[in-house]
C-alpha cells in the first residue's frame, strides 16, 4: 500500500479589459493574432506598465484564500525561451507574491478537508502554440493576459480531493468575479504533481508533473492513472523517473521531458516596473468586496436544518444562493422553500438551459405564491401551475391568480358538489373501498383536484370523501 501525495499550480486567467502589461484588449476569439500590441509581441523599445485591475483581483484572491499580503507590489522577471515568449523571458512575482501560506475550507462529500495554499501569484500568460505534423503556429492573443497562479502544499491525497477542492477553486474565482475560469476557452488550467510514498514513510516519493490540464476530468484520470503506473514500479522494486508527463486522449500519461534538477530561470526584479507600496486601508476595502463563499453558505445552511444534498446545490452558484436567500427573507415558513427552488425553479432552468438571471419568475413572486399555498389560499399542485404557465406567457403569478380567481376552494358547501360527482362517476372505486380498500380514498381526491383545476383543498376533499364513503357502507 502506497501514500498518494499531491500538490497543484492552478493558472486563472483573470477578467479585465486589457492585458496585464499592455493596452490590448483582453478577450477570448477563435480569430487569432487579432488582439496584440508591440508589447504582447516583445518588439525593441517596448516598455511594459501595470494594469491595476489585475492587480486589485490578485490581491482580491489571496485575500479570498486567506493569504498574508506584502507590503508592496514587486515583479520580477523570470528568464527563459520557448515560442511562446516572444521576449525571452515572463513578468512573474517570486520576490514578494500576492499571498502566502493561506488556507481553503471546502467539502469532499460531506466530509470537511482543507488544502494548505503555499502562494499565489501574478504573471502574464504566453502566447499559445498550435502543432502540425511538420509546422507550427503562435497565436499573441493570449500573450501577457493577466493570470494568477495558486500553488497548493503537497497536502491532498486522492483525485476525489483533488477535484473537490478544484471546484470549490473555481467557485471562489465566480463567486469573487475575478475570471469567468472556463476552462474550454483556456481560462483555468492546472499542473498536477503527484508521488507515492510507503504508509511509514516520512519523506515524499519522487515527484511526477503533468502540465497544462485544463479540464476537470483529465486531471482525475491522470492521477487515477499516474497512481497505477507508480504503484506497478514500485511493486516491481524499481525507482519511478522524476518528469514531466501530459495527459493524452486516451487517458493514459506519457513522458515528456525527464526532469533532474530544477531549471535556473535566474530570476531578477523587473527593472522597468516600479514597486507600488500596499496601504492597510487599500487591504480592508478590497476585503469589503468580497462575498460569503460557497463554504460559508453550506456551513450556514446546514446550520439551519437544510439536508447536505439540498445545501450543497444551492450554494454552489452564487446567483442561484442569492436567489434563494431573498427567498427565505420574503417567506414566513421557510421549511418548504427548498422544495420550490429545488424542484420548480433549478428544474425549469435546467429544462428551459437558462440562468437564474434569464429566469422570469423573481424572488419576490416565488415566495408570493408560496405564501399563499401555506396560507391554504393555493393547493401545492396549483401553485407549481401556475408558475410554469408564468414562466410560459411570462405574466406574474400573483396576477394570474387575481385574474382567474385561482385561489383554494376551502368551503365545504362550494367542494361537496365535486366531491359527489367525483364518486357518482367512479362505482368501481367506490366498491373497492366499502370492501376495505380504504387508501382508494386518495383516488377520488385527485379526481377532485382535477374537477376543480387543482383548487380544491385536497385535505378538506379527503375528509368530504371519507365523509360520504363511510355513509354509503
Amino acid at each position: 500500500m502506497y501514500k498518494v501525495v499531491i500538490g497543484l499550480e492552478v493558472h486563472c486567467e483573470l477578467k479585465t479589459e486589457s492585458k496585464n502589461f499592455s493596452s490590448s484588449t483582453n478577450t477570448y476569439s477563435s480569430m487569432p493574432n487579432i488582439h496584440v500590441a508591440p508589447v504582447d509581441l516583445g518588439l525593441p523599445g517596448i516598455l511594459p506598465v501595470v494594469n491595476k485591475e489585475a492587480c486589485h483581483k490578485a490581491l482580491k484572491m489571496a485575500l479570498t484564500l486567506n493569504c498574508s499580503i506584502p507590503d508592496d507590489i514587486i515583479f520580477d522577471r523570470k528568464n527563459y525561451y520557448y515560442p511562446d515568449l516572444p521576449k525571452g523571458y515572463q513578468i512573474t512575482q517570486v520576490t514578494k507574491p500576492f499571498g502566502k501560506n493561506g488556507i481553503v475550507r471546502f467539502f469532499v462529500g460531506e466530509e470537511e478537508k482543507e488544502v494548505m495554499i503555499h502562494q499565489i501569484h501574478l504573471e502574464e500568460d504566453t502566447a499559445s502554440l498550435e502543432h502540425f505534423s511538420n509546422y507550427s503556429l503562435i497565436d499573441y492573443n493570449r500573450s501577457g493576459v493577466p493570470l494568477i497562479e495558486i500553488v497548493t502544499e503537497p497536502c491532498i491525497y486522492s483525485a476525489d480531493e483533488a477535484i473537490a477542492f478544484l471546484e470549490y477553486l473555481r467557485g471562489m474565482f465566480l463567486f469573487t468575479e475575478v475570471s469567468e475560469a472556463k476552462s474550454d476557452k483556456g481560462q483555468m488550467r492546472c499542473d498536477v504533481n503527484i508521488s507515492l510514498m510507503n504508509v511509514n514513510a516520512t519523506t515524499l516519493g519522487t515527484k511526477v508533473e503533468m502540465k497544462n490540464i485544463n479540464a476537470f476530468n483529465s486531471v482525475r484520470a491522470s492521477i487515477e492513472y499516474e497512481i497505477k503506473r507508480q504503484s506497478e514500479i514500485l511493486d516491481k522494486g524499481e525507482k519511478v523517473k522524476q518528469e514531466t508527463r501530459r495527459i493524452d486522449e486516451d487517458g493514459k500519461t506519457y513522458s515528456m521531458r525527464e526532469k533532474v534538477d530544477a531549471v535556473d530561470y535566474k530570476y531578477f526584479i523587473e527593472p522597468n516596473l516600479a514597486p507600488v507600496k500596499i496601504s492597510d486601508d487599500y487591504v480592508l476595502e478590497v476585503k469589503k468586496e468580497i462575498p460569503e463563499l460557497q463554504y460559508d453558505r453550506l456551513k450556514r445552511y446546514l446550520s439551519n436544518g437544510i439536508s447536505f444534498y439540498d445545501a450543497s446545490i444551492l450554494a454552489k452558484d452564487k446567483d442561484i444562493s442569492d436567489y434563494y436567500d431573498e427567498v427565505v427573507s420574503l417567506v414566513s415558513d421557510k421549511e418548504s422553500i427548498n422544495n420550490w427552488m429545488i424542484t420548480v425553479i433549478l428544474g425549469s432552468l435546467n429544462k428551459l438551459e437558462i440562468s437564474i438571471d434569464e429566469m422570469y419568475i423573481r424572488p419576490s413572486m416565488l415566495a408570493g405564491i408560496i405564501n399563499l399555498v401555506n396560507q391554504d389560499e393555493l393547493s401545492l399542485a396549483l401553485g407549481k401551475k401556475i408558475l410554469y404557465e408564468s414562466m410560459e406567457i411570462k405574466k406574474d403569478p400573483l396576477e394570474i391568480v387575481k385574474e382567474f380567481n385561482l385561489k383554494q376552494i376551502t368551503s365545504e358547501d362550494v367542494l361537496i358538489s365535486y366531491v359527489e360527482k367525483a364518486i357518482s362517476e367512479n362505482e368501481e372505486q367506490v366498491k373497492e373501498y366499502l370492501s376495505g380498500k380504504e387508501y382508494v380514498a386518495n383516488f377520488f381526491v385527485g379526481k377532485v383536484m382535477a374537477l376543480t383545476n387543482k383548487q380544491a383543498d385536497p385535505k378538506l376533499a379527503l375528509k368530504l370523501i371519507k365523509e360520504c364513503l363511510e355513509r354509503m357502507k
